[in-house]
């Protein structure tokens, strides 16, 4: 019924409990997760992941806010994105702007760069892109604009700006996706954000193993909570759950271009 579209099944926090974890999700009735790369050395074990289970995926891609990691060149992004056919998006990838500090913006040019290296990667492979955004949405959007990104469209994973925001993305034929964020009390404006973004323009994830949503906030969050967070969206939009899950579900696939024969 539900599909966590964003997920770091690779991180320490699930080394021991993998197969609890998996069957977490079975029992929760969530079908697919997506793995999500966030740096290079670690990208081996995303895929491997993706190989050895067949309800999960990958993507490749360096997270804008990891500095002191290897940078991923252009011909690597496409090369093993068209390499791997479990490689589904180029991301994470975005900008954020959060621990900004005293650095001036000019100092954070290499994440705007980066930032276009993936969408350049991502056009030539034709993938979809998973864009994180922090404390930056405007130079998100006009980069997203100027390299031409609605040619293969994506996800705006874990949303927490404006409606605005959402909507100037979705004109790019970005999907938005909640995580447990959005069952937060102190998420109000979020709350109604989400009110408005239409259910085919949706997706739902855990983003585990953080962001664990009401009633497990607090702990160590994993796929199988995805359903809490559709769960709280269906009330919140005051629609049935089975159509929250199975619209959800097939706006994933999509999304993602995912053959499910």
């Amino acid at each position: 019924m539900f599909i966590d579209s964003h997920c770091h099944l690779d991180f320490p926090e699930f080394q021991a409990r993998l197969p609890e974890v998996l069957a977490n999700m079975k029992a929760a009735k969530v079908g697919h997760a997506l793995c999500v790369s966030v740096d290079l050395p670690d990208f081996p074990n995303v895929l491997r992941l993706a190989q050895d289970h067949p309800h999960l995926y990958a993507s490749v891609g360096v997270h804008p806010d990891y500095e002191d990691t290897p940078e991923p060149s252009f011909e690597f992004l496409v090369e093993t994105a068209a390499k791997h056919p479990k490689i589904v998006a180029i991301g994470e990838t975005g900008l954020d702007y959060y621990r900004m500090g005293d650095r001036s913006y000019d100092s954070l040019e290499w994440q705007r760069e980066r930032f276009r290296t993936h969408i350049r990667a991502a056009k030539i492979v034709k993938k979809p892109l998973i864009v994180h955004t922090r404390s930056a949405s405007e130079d998100t959007i006009r980069i997203l604009k100027e390299e031409g990104a609605e040619q293969i469209g994506g996800v705006m994973h874990c949303f927490t700006e404006s409606y605005e925001v959402a909507r100037a993305a979705m004109d790019l034929g970005f999907y938005i996706s909640f995580s447990g964020i959005v069952t937060f009390k102190s998420a109000k404006d979020l709350q109604e954000t989400c009110k408005r973004v239409p259910i085919d323009r949706m997706l739902i994830e855990t983003d585990s193993p953080y962001l664990a949503p009401i009633p497990y906030r607090g702990k160590t969050n994993e796929p199988a909570w995805v359903a809490k967070v559709g769960e709280y969206i269906a009330a919140l939009k005051e629609i049935p759950l089975n159509e929250l899950g199975a619209t959800t579900s097939e706006n994933f696939f999509k999304c993602f271009q995912i053959d499910r024969r």
